[in-house]
C-alpha cells in the first residue's frame, strides 16, 4: 500500500507525531487514519509506562484563578529536566491540570493515597445499604469492593476523567505528554483554595 503525503500531513495534524512515527503507523494500519491514531496512542502508552521509573526532579508550578477570585488551584508538576519544564507544551499541562482541579476538587493525586478512614466509612455505608438483602456475602463482597474501587478513582486526581475530555482520564493525559515529550512527569502535588 502506498502512503500519500496527504494522509501523513492529516494524521499528523490530528496527532502532533513525528513524520517517522506518523509512517510507521499508516503502514502498520493499512492506511486507516482511526487505527494509526490509536496505533499511536498506544504506542506512547508503553513508552511512557518504560519512563515511569526515572527521576523527577524538575518542573513548574502551575495555577488557575476562577474569574471571582474566589478559587485558586496550585499543582506541582514534575519532569526529569530544565529543558521540558520551560516548554510550553509542559506549561499548558500544568494549566490544564490545575483547571481540572479547580474543576473536579480531587482530593489525592493517586487511588491508594485516599486515607484509609474515608474508605471505611465508605465501605460501612455500603454494607448499610445491604442490610435485610438476602444477596449471598460473597456477592455482596464483590459489589462493596467495586464501590470502594469506584470511589477511590472518583477521589484521586489521575483517575478523574478530564474536564476538558472526559473521554479520557488526566493520568491518560499526563501519559499522552510524557510519550510527546520523552520524559517522566508527575504530579508531585497540590493546593485547592477557595472561600
Amino acid at each position: 500500500m502506498t502512503i500519500t503525503v496527504e494522509q501523513i500531513k492529516e494524521l499528523r495534524s490530528l496527532t502532533g507525531a513525528g513524520v517517522v512515527d506518523v509512517k510507521k503507523a499508516l503502514a502498520e494500519t493499512g492506511g486507516d487514519i482511526q487505527k494509526a491514531i490509536t496505533w499511536l496512542r498506544e504506542k506512547g502508552k508503553a513508552s511512557a509506562a518504560k519512563k515511569g521509573n526515572r527521576k523527577t526532579s524538575e518542573g513548574v508550578i502551575g495555577t488557575y484563578i476562577h474569574s471571582n477570585n474566589k478559587l485558586a488551584v496550585l499543582v506541582a508538576l514534575a519532569c526529569e529536566t530544565d529543558f521540558v519544564a520551560r516548554t510550553d507544551k509542559f506549561q499548558e499541562l500544568a494549566r490544564n491540570i490545575a483547571l481540572h482541579i479547580a474543576a473536579a476538587d480531587p482530593l489525592v493525586v493517586k487511588p491508594e493515597e485516599v486515607p484509609e478512614a474515608e474508605v471505611e466509612n465508605e465501605k460501612a455505608i455500603a454494607l448499610k445499604q445491604f442490610e435485610g438483602q438476602k444477596k449471598p456475602q460473597e456477592i455482596m463482597d464483590k459489589i462493596v469492593e467495586g464501590k470502594i474501587k469506584k470511589y477511590r478513582e472518583e477521589r484521586a486526581l489521575v483517575t478523574q476523567p478530564f474536564v476538558k475530555n472526559p473521554d479520557m482520564n488526566v493520568g491518560d493525559l499526563i501519559k499522552e505528554s510524557i510519550a510527546e515529550l520523552g520524559e517522566n512527569i508527575t504530579v508531585n502535588d497540590f493546593k485547592r483554595l477557595s472561600l
